[in-house]
């Protein structure tokens, strides 16, 4: 078994910048993670594994031949982990394919327009799995690899696809497909989100901050809101993106995939 005891080794270099760059992450084709539980997921789900770092008394999982493997002492381990309290283990791993098919098969999507915060987008991703919506990600949203998006999202990335494109992109598969587009914003004809049948359909979610774009905004058919109490301005984006995604699954009667 494989040794690093420098924290300058160009394996520790490579998972630095995997962690820190977005651009390094589609030059190379890879991701970072970190942590036992996200190795046993892409193990499961037959990601492909390039390079893991592991402090004593780690477990691993069986591992593919062509898996580098190397023991770090712990001071290696905290320079290359992206969290603040390393799990034993770090691992880079190939990027799945993020453009979206030619068509999409009529079902629930959402829409996320500038959602930022890495933490918010993972658990979005993670609660539309759970109720069976595919998530499109349009341009301004945090890197669906990031390992702040790999570990709120706790390995969704491995098992269900998620895409990136733009948003005349976005729209014109939504359209080819016959589905109604939503934006979650206030307008004069806002409708209530329970009142709405979400069943096959897509909503843009956007950012607490900036809300929908303008541009998203005039994509979209009609508006829908979430009944909030008067002194309540707005939900944070994961929030909202649940309440929207559990009623899609809610109105079909199971919480399947579509």
């Amino acid at each position: 078994m494989e040794a690093i005891t420098s924290r300058t080794n160009p394996l520790c270099t490579h998972f630095r910048k995997l962690a820190s760059s977005r651009a390094y992450r589609e030059k190379t084709g890879e991701c970072l993670c970190d942590s036992p539980k996200l190795l046993r997921e892409a193990v499961q789900w037959g990601q492909t594994v390039t390079a893991v770092l592991y402090t004593e008394g780690a477990e691993l999982p069986s591992l593919a031949e062509s898996t580098r493997v190397a023991r770090v002492p712990e001071h290696v381990m905290a320079s290359v982990s992206p969290m603040e309290t390393p799990q034993g283990v770090v691992f880079s791993c190939r990027k799945g394919r993020t453009d979206p098919p030619e068509h999409l098969a009529p079902g629930r999507y959402l829409l996320l327009d500038g959602v930022q915060d890495p933490g918010n987008v993972g658990t979005i991703l993670r609660t539309a799995d759970a109720f069976g919506w595919t998530v499109l990600l349009l341009p301004g949203c945090a890197d669906l690899y990031n390992p702040k998006t790999l570990r709120a999202g706790m390995g969704v990335q491995f098992r269900r696809a998620s895409y990136c494109c733009a948003l005349d992109r976005a729209v014109s598969l939504i359209r080819d497909a016959g589905l109604p587009l939503y934006a979650t914003a206030l307008t004069a004809d806002t409708a209530d989100v329970r009142d709405v049948d979400l069943t096959r359909c897509a909503v843009v979610i956007g950012s607490e901050g900036r809300g929908i774009s303008q541009a998203a905004l005039e994509a979209c058919g009609r508006t829908v809101k979430i009944p909030m109490g008067d002194a309540c301005e707005s939900l944070n984006a994961a929030v909202a993106a649940a309440v929207v995604l559990w009623e899609g699954a809610r109105g079909e009667g199971r919480s399947g995939p579509c």
